[in-house]
């Protein structure tokens, strides 16, 4: 458990010199102590931003703790270098909304990682448009949203499910929203409302294996790895910024019923290792690229 003292400073500018001299020397001058300090510099050429990126986890004197008088000790830096910068107080629990279908495996390894405090983070609720996992959701004492789509449902009516979502986030104060295998073309309004705070996990054979049954549809072509990945969610379907990937290898012997096993397995560690991170606020975005400071 954190202390009400902890926070962790992300920054992102032009890549210059004197950046991390000028961060650590006005967290000490004042009586900040750094816990860790990590940073990245893209350096600049046709492929990249040309940016950097510093994540530093401090202790805060009494007279500092709080993440708006911390904003303003760094104005005069932010200033200079024009800097985009973040601080977030981690005696504070991020709290996590996830949607889910008819496929479980996700959301039942996220309820349980945040209960047992191996995630740092609160599952504040769970949309749905199947009434599958209420129980699941009783059980971990977390509100279960039922709101159904038929198939095949209109635009009109997919965006009017839409704005209820969007409303729960807003009435319960949601950091992060997380698609755990939410299997819903979201719109671009949608996108829009949760831009750099929802994620998405897919298996990573796409733009192969479409639609139904993927991991019946790699058995068959013989498929010798699995993957998952694990992303920011954008209006491009499945292309948005990737923060986690992970391969498993398999081979002649297994059946497609293994196949999907293996596969659900590690879409569960994947998008738990990417939920993980963006809670902890190691993930900037860069472009359509992201910095995961481990």
């Amino acid at each position: 458990m954190s202390s009400p003292r902890e926070f962790v400073l992300t920054l992102s500018c032009r890549d210059t010199k004197g950046i991390v001299y000028a961060v650590s020397g006005l967290l000490y001058e004042a009586g900040c102590n750094i816990v860790d300090s990590q940073q990245f510099g893209d350096v600049l050429n046709a492929d990249s931003s040309g940016l950097f990126f510093m994540r530093v986890h401090f202790e805060a004197p009494e007279a500092l703790s709080g993440c708006d008088a911390l904003l303003a000790l760094m104005a005069p830096l932010r200033k200079k270098f024009d800097m985009d910068t973040q601080v977030y107080a981690l005696a504070r629990k991020p709290r996590l909304l996830l949607m889910v279908s008819q496929h479980g495996h996700c959301l039942n390894d996220l309820l349980f990682r945040c209960d047992t405090g191996q995630m740092p983070a609160q599952v504040v609720g769970v949309v749905s448009n199947h009434p599958d996992f209420a129980d699941l959701c009783a059980l971990h004492g977390v509100p279960f949203h039922h709101l159904p789509l038929k198939a095949g449902a209109a635009p009109a009516d997919k965006r009017a499910q839409e704005l209820q979502v969007e409303k729960l986030v807003e009435e319960l104060h949601v950091d992060l929203v997380v698609l755990a295998r939410y299997m819903q073309i979201l719109s671009p309004e949608f996108c829009a409302f949760l831009k750099g705070r929802a994620l998405n996990i897919h298996h990573s054979f796409l733009p192969g294996f479409k639609g139904a049954k993927p991991y019946f549809q790699a058995h068959a072509r013989g498929v010798k790895q699995i993957g998952a990945t694990a992303h920011y969610v954008t209006p491009e379907l499945d292309e948005g910024p990737i923060i986690e990937q992970d391969v498993e290898r398999v081979d002649h012997a297994l059946s497609p019923e293994d196949f999907t096993a293996v596969g659900r397995d590690i879409e569960s560690v994947v998008l738990a290792r990417a939920v993980r991170w963006h809670v902890e606020h190691r993930v900037l975005l860069n472009g359509h690229k992201t910095v995961v400071f481990r």
